[in-house]
C-alpha cells in the first residue's frame, strides 16, 4: 500500500490503500487548505519530478533542499560532527541520490525535527539509514501521522544528542517547538539551527516569531520572551533559518536579543502613533 503525502505540507500518513479524507495537520490553524482542495503525492511520483540539491554554508553544515520547490518548501540540514553527523528538520523529497550522498559523508545517527509541519517523511529517512532514532518532542506527540518504532519522545527543556549538539525546547509556534544548538559550530562560535521557531527574516538582520505564517497569527509578548529566555544560556553567532536563504552569519545572539525587544514592544503597542 502507498504511504501518501500531502502536496500542501509534505506530511506523510501511514500506508493506505486510498488516500486519507483530509490532511489533519493542514486542517489546523497554522497550516491551510489550498484553495484547489486537498492533493496528495507518493514518494515515487515525486522523485520522479523532483531532485534535491545541496548548499555548503561552512565546514560541518550542508542544506538539503528539493527542486522545484514542493509543500512548505524548507530545506534540511546535515550537521556533521567528529561524534557524529544528525539530520535536522525533514524535507518530503528522498531518492537513492541524495541517500547516497549522506552516506559518503559518514551517513546519519540521529534525526531532530523542530515541530510537525517539517516531520514529512521522516519515517522513510530513518528507513534509509538503518532505523535511525527520530526525536520530537513529546508536547506534539498528536500530530505524528505516521507512527513507528524510530520515534523517539523526548521531554523537558534540553535533550543533549551528542556531546557538543542540543535540543533546545523553546514553545511559541507550537507546544514542542524546538532548535538545535552546535557548540562547535561557526568554528566555534556556536551555530543555532532555529527552524520558523525564530524565523530569520526576509531581511536577514532580525528574528520573528509566529503562531501561524501564512494565517498571520502572532505570538503572545509572554510566549515570545519564554523564547528568548529558553536560549539565554546558549551561545552562538550563527542563525539558521528554514530557507535557503535564511541565515545570520554574525551577531545572531544579539540579534536574538534585539529581535525579541523589538516583537514584544510592538505588540505592546510601541507603534501605536507610528
Amino acid at each position: 500500500m502507498p504511504a501518501f503525502i500531502c502536496t500542501a505540507c509534505g506530511t506523510q500518513y501511514s500506508p493506505s490503500d486510498s488516500a486519507p479524507r483530509q490532511c489533519t495537520i493542514c486542517a489546523e490553524e497554522r497550516q491551510y487548505v489550498p484553495p484547489n482542495g486537498q492533493g496528495w503525492t507518493t514518494l515515487e511520483l515525486l522523485a520522479a519530478g523532483h531532485t534535491n540539491a545541496t548548499r555548503e554554508y561552512e565546514a560541518g553544515v550542508i542544506g538539503i533542499g528539493t527542486e522545484p520547490s514542493f509543500a512548505i518548501g524548507q530545506r534540511a540540514l546535515l550537521i556533521r560532527t567528529p561524534d557524529g553527523n544528525i539530520l535536522w528538520d525533514c524535507i518530503a523529497m528522498l531518492d537513492a541520490t541524495t541517500v547516497t550522498m549522506i552516506k559518503g559523508l559518514g551517513g546519519l545517527s540521529a534525526i531532530g525535527i523542530s515541530h510537525p509541519h517539517f516531520y514529512t517523511t521522516m519515517v522513510e529517512w530513518s528507513r534509509a539509514f538503518g532505523g535511525i532514532p527520530i526525536h520530537l518532542h513529546a508536547d506534539d506527540k498528536k500530530w505524528i501521522m505516521r507512527p513507528d518504532p524510530s520515534i523517539k519522545l523526548w521531554s523537558g527543556e534540553t535533550l543533549k544528542l551528542l556531546p557538543d549538539v542540543t535540543l533546545i525546547r523553546c514553545g511559541g509556534h507550537f507546544a514542542g517547538g524546538s532548535v538545535l544548538h552546535w557548540a562547535k559550530g561557526a568554528g566555534g562560535r556556536g551555530v543555532l539551527c532555529s527552524s520558523d521557531i525564530a524565523a530569520v527574516t526576509t531581511d536577514r538582520k532580525f528574528l520573528s516569531f509566529m503562531r501561524s505564517y501564512p494565517n498571520f497569527i502572532p505570538l503572545s509578548a509572554k510566549q515570545v520572551a519564554r523564547i528568548g529566555a529558553a536560549l539565554e544560556p546558549f551561545a552562538f553567532d550563527v542563525i539558521y533559518g528554514h530557507y535557503f536563504d535564511r541565515v545570520i552569519a554574525a551577531g545572531a545572539k544579539r540579534i536574538l536579543a534585539v529581535s525579541v525587544k523589538r516583537y514584544v514592544d510592538a505588540v505592546g503597542g510601541a507603534y501605536d502613533d507610528a
